[in-house]
Order: structure tokens, then sequence, then C-alpha cells
């Protein structure tokens, strides 16, 4: 659902987001999600794409596989929005960042 671009999306990409913390598989699915050219252009608001929120629940997640994740996603990206992302998470390096998700 999510890589077809359907209307639902982005729910779909947050349930899945919701299993990184105790699924290895969960993780890995949404990191590759991460990189899809349409979720990197699709905004829930401002400038947060599905892609950023998609690696803010990897970080969120605080295990050492989805945080691994999360790292090389973010590398995915291209430079001004790392810059961006890392801004918006107000930290310097992606590492840094332990962002809580309510």
């Amino acid at each position: 659902m999510v890589e077809s671009e359907h209307p639902y999306r982005g729910k779909a990409l947050f349930e899945l987001s919701d299993r990184v913390a105790h699924d290895d598989d969960a993780a890995t699915k949404v990191a590759m999600l991460s990189r899809l050219t349409s979720l990197r252009r699709a905004r829930l608001f401002d400038r947060v794409s599905l892609a950023w929120s998609a690696i803010i629940a990897l970080l969120a997640a605080e295990t050492e596989h989805s945080r691994s994740s999360a790292y090389e996603a973010f590398s995915a990206l291209d430079i001004e929005e790392q810059r961006d992302m890392l801004d918006y998470l107000e930290v310097t390096a992606i590492e840094e960042a332990h962002p809580r998700i309510a």
C-alpha cells in the first residue's frame, strides 16, 4: 500500500512504524520505504515528509537495529534534506537525536 502511493499510505506507514521497537523486519521495511521518492515528497506538515517520519520512528524505537536502520535511511537523503532534518530535530548529528513519539 505504501509503495503504490495509495491514499492511505501514511496510515499504513504509521502502523508499520508502531512495530519497529519489537520487530526488526518492520524496522528494515520502514527504512527501505523512507527511501521512496513519493514518501520524500509527501509532506505531513511544513517541511516534515513521510520519509522523515519514518526515520524519526526508527530513532524513537531506540533499538540497535532500528537506530542503525535510521542512520542508513538518513544517509540516503540528499545533503540539504539532511541539514533540514537535523535542524528540525535540533541536533548537529543524527546520532544525537532521541525523539519521543507520544
